[in-house]
């Protein structure tokens, strides 16, 4: 072989490129967050022929209202099942940190300080669940729902048949406010809670560390991650972020009552399956859980222009929760026997 043959350049041929291109086109269209965004576009054409009013800008930002809440748990309660933990306690904790503002303002503290008081019982809610996880190595889904009756039955002993009402300013201009008149503020706040933990998850060693605990918790601790501290950690955030949520819940409502946000732990839960991360834990993307929150709200949009009862909503939710559950347990096993 001579030296001109050793350094004469490859050709790349017209059939080696077109043959790349399908792989990444196939490549990206395989990724979960990919369907999810073709089935949001999906559901807004349906919605924008089916229903007359669906495209309007003001009635679809109004209608963030509906789920902005929940997103906000649903963004902690993400990186937990990430960690191969749970926490179903979520909406019992919601209650009694909106019982404790009610409290807190019924003793005549300031308006300012109500947030603080949420957020207070929420991260001392979470630091129970993750203490008791932690320290007696107990199934998180049996403690949670433990705590969620304790938390949700405490809220409904201190209210009774009653209800805390006149709430102070601040908390309806968060909870009921506009930007710019048009743009709700809890939406924007969870826009904003959106993008600091994509960057926690996805940017830091701190988001590494959750991923390695989530694929093999052994081998996390082996390799000096302190398992147990991230673990506490991520019950104490889900709790705090459930506080938030309260303080902005109840501005937005007006009043806290006994059954003040029941049930929305299934839906919290469904946020974050339907958004690709894994019950097994280990895998997972914020991206993919706020397209998911944008899915089921423009469902749960759509089904209320549509004047159709809500019961139907609690119906898709559990159909969602299943098959987001089974599909990918069938497609590994499919894969396997192949």
């Amino acid at each position: 072989m001579n030296i001109g043959t050793i350094m004469q350049t490859p050709k790349t041929s017209r059939y080696t490129i077109l043959d790349r291109e399908p792989v990444k086109l196939k490549t990206i269209l395989g990724r979960w967050e990919s369907l999810l965004a073709m089935l949001l576009v999906l559901i807004f054409v349906a919605g924008s022929v089916a229903l007359p009013n669906f495209f309007d800008l003001y009635n679809l930002l109004d209608g963030t209202s509906n789920f902005s809440e929940k997103a906000l748990i649903a963004l902690p309660m993400a990186l937990l099942i990430i960690c191969r933990e749970i926490d179903i306690s979520v909406a019992g904790t919601l209650a009694l940190s909106s019982v404790a503002m009610g409290l807190a303002k019924g003793a005549g503290m300031p308006a300012e300080a109500l947030p603080v008081v949420a957020l207070a019982t929420g991260t001392a809610c979470g630091l129970f669940n993750g203490f008791l996880v932690t320290r007696f190595a107990l199934p998180s889904i049996v403690v949670t729902i433990g705590t969620m009756s304790l938390y949700r039955g405490l809220a409904s002993v201190v209210l009774g048949d009653k209800a805390f009402t006149g709430y102070p300013s601040l908390m309806a201009y968060w909870g009921q406010g506009y930007f710019f008149g048009i743009v709700p503020r809890e939406f924007v706040v969870l826009l904003v809670f959106a993008a600091l933990f994509a960057v926690l998850l996805h940017t830091t060693a701190w988001g590494r560390r959750i991923y390695a605990i989530g694929n093999n918790p052994d081998a996390a601790r082996f390799s000096g991650i302190a398992v147990d501290r991230y673990r506490l950690a991520m019950f104490m955030l889900t709790g705090a972020m459930a506080g938030v949520a309260a303080f902005l819940l109840t501005g937005r409502i007006g009043s806290t009552r006994p059954n003040i946000a029941t049930g929305w732990e299934l839906e919290v839960i469904t946020m974050v399956i339907l958004g690709g991360v894994s019950i097994a834990g280990g895998a997972g993307t914020i991206g993919g859980v706020m397209l998911a929150v944008l899915t089921m709200g423009l469902v749960t949009y759509g089904l209320a222009l549509a004047n159709i009862p809500g019961i139907y909503m609690t119906i898709t939710v559990g159909v969602l929760l299943l098959v987001t559950i089974a599909i990918p347990r069938l497609l590994r096993g499919r894969a396997t026997r192949k």
